[in-house]
Parts: structure tokens; sequence; C-alpha cells
């Protein structure tokens, strides 16, 4: 017998005021970029269709990433995080796997790894006792030396960066096959 199929849901709480309305942005900037790949092949989601190294399965490998490092600095601190100021220059070359959907790695499992790491995102959202927390930033050479994100600034950069390549997904997709999802 499957006790699970019988086992109590939890319901969540709901989200309102600020959390909610960052959750509601994030969720519409994850929407267009997910948008994106509708009715692609594994092979169209991994051409390159401009002059840079970006693909459409790629974006998706690469915000996960993005998202799923940052939430994790919420919870932990930069501690958590690559000093990018100690990359080697093999660093840099793995990190750039980010960008491309790799032989063996599908549409559908980029897909369900973003999904699965926005459900971890809005569930720390709303549950996050303090959105004023900070912690210092990472040593990197993008970041002011000694710095600290709240997590409401982490919040808003991983919306931030979710729409910036939600927007190159869009000229990516609409060079592969004239397809436009925001225009």
């Amino acid at each position: 017998m499957n006790t699970t199929q019988n086992a109590p849901t939890a319901t969540p709480t709901p989200t309102t005021g600020e959390r909610a309305d960052l959750l509601e942005s994030l969720a519409k900037h994850r929407h267009f970029l997910r948008f994106t790949t509708n009715g692609l092949t594994d092979e169209q989601a991994a051409r390159r269709t401009t002059a840079s190294e970006l693909c459409l399965g790629g974006l998706i490998k690469h915000v996960t990433s993005v998202e799923r490092n940052w939430a994790d600095f919420i919870r932990n601190g930069s501690a958590v995080m690559r000093d990018f100021t100690a990359m080697t220059e093999a660093d840099w070359a793995s990190r750039a796997d980010e960008f491309q959907l790799l032989p063996g790695e599908t549409l559908a499992g980029v897909l369900a790894e973003y999904e699965k790491t926005a459900g971890q995102t809005d569930e720390l959202v709303a549950t996050l006792p303090d959105l004023n927390a900070s912690h210092p930033l990472p040593k990197a050479p993008w970041f002011e030396a000694d710095a600290h994100w709240s997590a409401r600034r982490v919040l808003l950069h991983i919306i931030a960066e979710t729409a910036q390549h939600a927007g190159h997904a869009d000229i990516i997709r609409e060079s592969l096959d004239g397809a436009k999802s925001m225009g």
C-alpha cells in the first residue's frame, strides 16, 4: 500500500507585500526566459545563432546556476561562492561550459533543473526571516571591495539577471527561427 498518496500536503503560507512583489517579478522574467525555448529540439536549444557564444539551453543553465548560487549566498554568505580573483584559466574554461548545452544534456533536463531551483528560491523568499540580512560579497573584479548585499539586494540581482538573459534569449530565438517571445 502506498501511504504517500494519502499523506496530507502542507498548505503553503501565502506570500504578501514586498516578498510577493519580488516573487511576481521573478516569475514573470522566468516565464519569458522559458518561453523562448517552447517547441525546440535539443539540437536547436544548443545552437548558436548570433556572434555570441550563447545558446538557449546554455542560458537556462547559466541562469539556473546564478540563481542557485545567489540563493546559497543568502543562506550561507560568501564562503559558498567562488573567489573570482583566484580563478585559473582552467576554472574560467570550466565555467564556460555553463553557457552551452553539452553532449548528453537535454533541454528538458535543464528546464527541470531550472524549475527545481526556482521552487527552492521561492521557498527561501517566502520563509526568510529578514530581507535585510546581509553578507559581504565574494571577491570579484566587478564588486566593490568590502561591499555587503542584503537578501533583498541579492533577490533584485537575480531578477535583473533573469530579465537580462530573457532578452538575450529572445534575440537568440528570433535568430534561430523568427519566433519572438517579447515583441
